[in-house]
């Protein structure tokens, strides 16, 4: 990676991350209280079906994202950019304002969900070490100065420690926690939570990052590694996070399993590596939100210097964590489906199914180009959208039991295709 946000294609001889660095990526990535936290929300599906839920969701929601990234490492360009063929160079703009909305959104439950876990463990020592207020501020730095040393060496050295170090955090938690719950979660009997509503909630969480993915995937040296590691290194460890959650709610009811088994932790002497693994976890897990924060705004606008756009995304996500409603969290897990999930059915449904994956690069950048459309807008594409938008909100509000997000992502994705080949059609 290079340090500098550049908005034009990266050319081969500067894309130098191989698929082992994938895998790291995503998995620090999901290592992650908030998939924890997440995972929590299934406890009402119970033991079977939540677990259910967990696999099928990452294996749905995990292929989009790679596949978001397939268009990144086949020509270089950062997500929002691989946004413009389907929607228009100036359509694309909407979508990169809802994704850094939702970017720096992100990066603030991070620091809530970290900062309350740090005061939880800085409790014994008193002061300053057991406010939430110092702990988000303080991790809210690290994670702001980890994402300006994005694509530097010691950014690579220090990413992979990091994640290494945090898988065996993971593990010695996980046998604290069983050691804890023991056979007692197999004796929960479930509860009324629809299956496809649990679904969901797992589906939202991997196609977060999908309008991330290119931003990472187009340093790729080639497409298949990059495809694969970045689907298997989060599966393995987001599933592994929402597992855990799933089962510590399940058996004690908390509403917090992340910091209920930093607590168990603490409380048999290892204070300092549960603490470890919360300044770190948020900040492997921060840093994309604020890097492509970044990338996002580059594609609206490159009046501003990247380092000048990621401090101000990172200084924004610490003063909105200091104030947002975390009980906001499940509504915003559902908001982020509702939006991204149809946008990339029709971003997919263009770039496999009508574009046959060939895209013209010069014109992605070239107003009156073959991307332009009508005024830099392809009004089907947006029409599409706000379809398959609809049928989300319209099933969440009506309740219906089969979820949102494979209906709307199949709406929006069908619609495309059909007009869009009707269109080619009649010019032809």
């Amino acid at each position: 990676m290079v340090r500098k946000v550049d908005i034009n294609p990266i050319s081969g001889d500067k894309r130098n991350l191989s698929g082992p660095d994938y895998f790291l990526l995503w998995a620090g990535v999901a290592i992650s209280l908030a998939e924890i936290w997440a995972g929590g929300f299934l406890a009402p599906m119970g033991l079977w079906l939540g677990f259910l839920a967990i696999l099928l969701g990452h294996l749905i929601g995990n292929t989009f994202m790679a596949m978001g990234g397939i268009i990144g490492s086949q020509y270089g360009i950062m997500s929002m950019v691989s946004v413009r063929p389907s929607f228009g160079i100036r359509g694309s703009n909407l979508a990169a304002v809802l994704n850094i909305i939702q970017l720096i959104g992100w990066a603030s439950i991070m620091l809530i969900i970290g900062g309350r876990a740090g005061a939880m463990l800085g409790k014994s020592a008193g002061g300053i070490l057991a406010s939430n207020h110092f702990w988000i501020i303080a991790i809210g730095l690290g994670t702001l100065i980890w994402a300006q040393l994005t694509g530097k060496p010691v950014w690579r050295i220090l990413q992979k420690l990091a994640v290494i170090g945090l898988l065996v955090l993971i593990v010695l938690m996980s046998g604290v926690s069983f050691r804890e719950f023991g056979s007692d979660v197999f004796k929960i009997k479930p509860g009324e939570m629809p299956f496809m509503i649990g679904l969901d909630l797992v589906i939202a969480m991997p196609i977060s990052w999908m309008p991330l993915a290119a931003d990472y995937a187009r340093f790729s040296r080639r497409t298949a590694p990059a495809f694969w590691n970045t689907w298997l290194g989060y599966f393995l460890i987001s599933s592994w996070m929402y597992a855990l959650g799933l089962a510590a709610t399940l058996v004690t009811g908390t509403s917090d399993p992340g910091s209920l088994m930093l607590e168990l932790m603490g409380k048999i002497g290892l204070a300092v590596p549960a603490l470890a693994m919360v300044v770190f976890s948020t900040i492997t897990t921060g840093f994309p939100d604020v890097y492509s924060a970044a990338c996002s705004t580059m594609n609206i606008s490159q009046k501003f210097s990247s380092r000048t756009i990621v401090w101000a995304a990172g200084a924004i996500s610490i003063l909105v964590a200091l104030v947002f409603p975390m009980e906001q969290y499940e509504n915003f897990l559902f908001l982020i489906g509702a939006m991204f999930v149809p946008l990339f059915g029709v971003v997919l449904t263009d770039y496999f199914l009508i574009r046959k994956r060939q895209l013209n690069v010069e014109d992605i950048y070239r107003v009156d180009g073959q991307y332009w459309y009508t005024k830099g807008f392809n009004g089907v594409a947006l029409i599409c959208w706000v379809i398959g938008f609809l049928v989300y909100q319209l099933i969440t509000l009506l309740k219906y039991s089969l979820g949102g997000s494979l209906p709307s992502l199949l709406v929006a994705g069908l619609c495309y295709y059909i007009i869009t080949r009707r269109q080619q059609k009649g010019i032809s």
